[in-house]
């Protein structure tokens, strides 16, 4: 079916597909199709076309409220496209449905209105993609309308960690080894457009759902939030010190015998009607290994005890007014993970099984975040280990900070999150803190200096490089972190670049898509994604699986040879996209392209965070 991350690419072919020939307009116009706020820099860009073009901004009825010239080149976008050209158009500021046109070009609908107005919506909808991610007995039928499913892992067996080998480190080596102990993990969220459920990610997801509740509570949100911390509940055993890193395996074998998830196209229901017998090829598609993060008595992976800690403290911090008791019995559970942390001899992180599937490096940002976050908890909760959570929280960030990781926000280093809320706590006094809050400050905007550095060199002001991975997880990364810098600092510095990058996420790109289905004019349709394909639409409409967001383009080189459809799915494909596509960069809207079109909870979650914060700050 397809191979999870970035690690495994080589197992892909090489080579480009060349676009079919077809006449293309002169001139296309970008922007972003959700709106911009009234008093935001407002900026498209004419892909093609003349330089000096002049350029009118229309409103719903026709009048032209603004004219002008469009700007010197940004850039060669790709040989059919040698030149990108930009219009600023900040002076319009009256709310209202606008339109730009360039010669024959005409843009997309837009909007200009309030940040509440135009992004909580596309907040809300953020959120729908993780109902619709929902697994086990309490589903939200939705769009798509989703059944309950795989009900057995209700009891299901643990298994030591698989062996894997191979160029790729992603095929397993021996069989699976049962331990004889069985634990409930129904529930949880899916963590992409296959069945596999992840701690790694979930928790991740979790914590920037109760982030976002902290700027703006919303009852879906809360509702969602609760879901995901009742999974983490189960995944952590209090009583054993054992934390549940895996539910499936998306690696089959055919040397031991059986399939993985990643091998068989079927809506989740499907699974529980299986009627299957150990030795049976597809009995771990019914009956999911779990595999953990640690044995009883031994110490965690510390990138898993800093988040799902964090996770609970934040939900301490959220249920602290609403429910003192609920909060204390959150921040115990978060205490008593975090202690077990793995500092010395950490070795290679546990995030998935195989560990290329999220290859992770970085754990003192998780750290720094989860105690931050217990520090947060035991303040509201007037709690005596404030203090030490804080030193520990600052001592953690100083860790990070000497390990001069040059990453930004994304699943893999959270870093940005913890010095958002550890840079107010410092400001007002940690006794032997090891950091001061200029040095936490100064790292969010080396995270942000550095997309800035970047963009300047892309023809659309792209921060995230189009050429290689996860290209939309840190897109919204970078929406995020510019929308937390403002939150924290209170600073317009990095108000347009954020604003850049969020019109890169809603259309300001080549292929004039949204990275978000269902937002904007013009979205995915063929999303890689088994229950959107086998029980919702190809061709829009209402059955879509709303606010997932996509990776979007990625290197060229992965769309050699995308392969048949998988087998027992609905076509679906798009070829629009293929006439702008360069040579370094592809989008396709394929349901086959799992490098461009599949979405993930962990892309998503970073939607929900930095949408939120643009709608409510």
């Amino acid at each position: 079916m397809r191979i999870r991350r970035a690690a495994l690419a080589a197992a892909v072919l090489t080579g480009v597909v060349a676009a079919p020939a077809q006449a293309a307009p002169a001139a296309h116009v970008r922007l972003d199709q959700v709106g911009f706020g009234n008093s935001e820099a407002k900026h498209a860009y004419v892909l093609g076309g003349a330089a000096n073009a002049r350029f009118a901004v229309v409103d719903g009825r026709g009048r032209t409220v603004l004219t002008g010239r469009t700007g010197a080149s940004t850039g060669a976008w790709s040989e059919k496209f040698p030149a990108v050209h930009p219009i600023d158009f900040s002076p319009v500021k009256a709310s209202g449905t606008y339109r730009i046109k360039v010669g024959a070009a005409v843009s997309p609908a837009f909007r200009i209105d309030s940040p509440r107005a135009l992004f909580a919506p596309v907040a809300h909808n953020t959120v729908e993609f993780f109902q619709a991610q929902r697994d086990g007995a309490d589903v939200v039928p939705g769009r798509l309308n989703r059944k309950p499913a795989h009900l057995t892992d209700r009891s299901a067996m643990v298994y030591e960690a698989p062996v894997f080998a191979g160029e790729g480190g992603d095929e397993i080596a021996a069989p699976l080894q049962p331990t004889g102990t069985r634990v409930d993990l129904e529930g949880g969220w899916f963590d992409a457009g296959d069945f596999v459920k992840f701690t790694h990610a979930s928790s991740y997801s979790t914590a920037s759902m109760l982030l976002a509740l902290r700027t703006k509570h919303d009852a879906a949100l809360y509702e969602e939030a609760k879901f995901g911390l009742k999974w983490l509940d189960k995944a952590w055993d209090e009583k054993t010190g054992v934390l549940y890193a895996q539910v499936g395996i998306g690696t089959g074998s055919e040397e031991f015998g059986f399939v993985g998830d990643h091998d068989v196209w079927r809506l989740p229901e499907a699974d529980d009607q299986l009627d299957v017998r150990p030795g049976d090829s597809e009995y771990y598609i019914k009956h999911r290994p779990v595999f953990r993060a640690n044995s009883a008595g031994e110490k965690i992976s510390p990138n898993l005890a800093g988040r799902v800690a964090g996770s609970f403290a934040l939900a301490a911090q959220i249920e602290s007014t609403r429910d003192p008791r609920l909060a204390r019995s959150y921040l115990d559970k978060a205490a008593s993970l975090f202690a077990l942390a793995k500092t010395s001899d950490v070795g290679e992180l546990v995030t998935a099984f195989p560990h290329a599937y999220y290859p992770e490096e970085s754990w003192t940002d998780d750290l720094e975040f989860g105690a931050t976050q217990l520090a947060l908890a035991a303040k509201s909760l007037n709690d005596k280990r404030y203090e030490s959570f804080a030193r520990a929280a600052a001592h953690w960030a100083a860790e990070f900070l000497a390990t001069g990781d040059p990453d930004t926000l994304n699943v893999y280093n959270i870093s940005a999150l913890g010095h958002a809320d550890l840079a107010p706590l410092l400001r007002k006094g940690v006794p032997g803190a090891e950091v001061t809050e200029q040095q936490v400050v100064a790292d969010v905007e080396r995270q942000l200096r550095k997309g800035v550095e970047a963009a300047q060199s892309s023809p659309f002001r792209t921060a995230a490089d189009v050429g290689t991975w996860d290209v939309g997880s840190r897109t919204f990364g970078y929406i995020t972190t510019a929308a937390l810098h403002r939150k924290l600092t209170g600073s317009q510095r990095y108000a347009t670049f954020g604003t850049q990058q969020r019109g890169f996420a809603l259309g300001t790109n080549a292929w004039g898509t949204s990275l978000i289905v269902g937002v904007g004019t013009k979205f995915p349709q063929c999303p890689h994604h088994q229950a959107a394909n086998l029980s919702g639409s190809s061709s829009g409409g209402a059955k879509v699986l709303v606010g997932a967001v996509i990776n979007g383009p990625n290197d060229a080189s992965l769309f050699g040879d995308l392969g048949e459809m998988p087998a027992g799915s609905v076509d679906c494909t798009k070829p629009y996209t293929r006439q702008f596509d360069s040579a370094r960069s592809v989008f396709a809207d394929d349901l086959r392209s799992w490098p461009s079109s599949e979405p993930a909870i962990d892309f998503t979650a970073t939607g929900v965070l930095g949408f939120s914060l643009i709608a409510h700050s």
